[in-house]
């Protein structure tokens, strides 16, 4: 029971680790290939890897038809169509900053669809950790969206609305999660997930892209914490707060993850990290307190 504990305890802060720097692999990815054909190839090393693993470990897999669909559409709810949405809105103009606002309307969404799609009660407590979160990331991200022109914006109109698109896929995506996928060990269930998520990736990059991706270190480097990191170590945790918890709770924390990759990204890139935006974490951080007291 302690053990179980301190995972309930860990996990938040290391999926809000690892997931922040998904920010950071998908531009390095974009140095060496198609942002689609880079996950098509995420995908396949995932799943290789996964397999292995599960058959070491007797993990038990879905056994019935529909659990195994089940676990499938979740995978391209909360893989394929979340993160293709935003890589391909991001490699075809949407700024970093204005997607992370994209994205932390997510926890506001899950707030909001809780109660009918999940049966979760959303006190005014929580409610208003919602709030105080989506107003930090604004502040974190108002330096990089304040040069943005109505032009500029205008010209990446669609690139937005498939942000936006893969952003309500995502929030679907964790309550089909919750309450279609309830059986099985997690590690078979993400398998089962990215063979879902493989299968519609790869017709949108054969139908979308010259699916370009060049072989060398950088690339191999981004790939290989991109699966080992991401796919498989961020994606347990999220799986483990989905079935632990109630699921507005889980997404609070993806109110930390921008903030997360704007400090990560002044760490390896030199970017800005100015006092307002410094202000704004401290004001996330705050919400996602009053979100969630644990």
């Amino acid at each position: 029971m302690a053990r179980r504990s301190a995972l309930l305890t860990a996990a938040p802060l290391l999926f809000v680790a690892i997931w922040s720097t998904g920010w950071i692999m998908g531009k390095y990815a974009a140095m060496d290939g198609d942002p689609l054909t880079f996950l098509v190839v995420r995908f396949v090393a995932a799943i290789a890897v996964l397999v292995p693993i599960t058959v070491a470990m007797r993990a038990p897999y879905p056994r019935e038809p529909r659990a195994i669909l089940h676990a499938m559409g979740s995978g391209v709810l909360i893989h394929a169509l979340y993160l293709g949405g935003v890589w391909w809105a991001i490699a075809h103009g949407v700024p970093a900053g204005l997607s992370a606002v994209i994205a932390a309307l997510q926890p506001l969404m899950t707030a909001s669809l809780a109660p009918m799609l999940a049966g979760e009660k959303i006190g005014a407590r929580r409610a208003a950790g919602f709030l105080v979160g989506f107003v930090g990331i604004a502040i974190v991200v108002s330096p990089k969206l304040l040069g943005l022109t109505p032009e500029a914006l205008a010209q990446v109109a669609v690139p937005i609305g498939v942000n936006v698109a893969a952003m309500l896929a995502v929030t679907l995506g964790t309550f089909y999660q919750k309450r279609r996928v309830t059986g099985g060990h997690l590690l078979a269930v993400a398998t089962l997930q990215y063979v879902g998520a493989l299968v519609v990736m790869a017709v949108a990059a054969f139908l979308l892209e010259p699916m370009r991706f060049d072989l060398n270190w950088r690339s191999a480097a981004t790939l290989a914490w991109s699966v080992l990191g991401l796919s498989i170590g961020a994606i347990w945790l999220l799986l483990h707060l989905i079935r632990c918890g109630e699921v507005s709770r889980a997404a609070a924390f993806i109110y930390l993850v921008p903030p997360a990759a704007v400090t990560e990204a002044w760490l390896l890139f030199g970017e800005t990290l100015s006092l307002v935006q410094i202000a704004g974490i401290g004001v996330t951080v705050l919400g996602v307190v009053l979100a969630d007291r644990r």
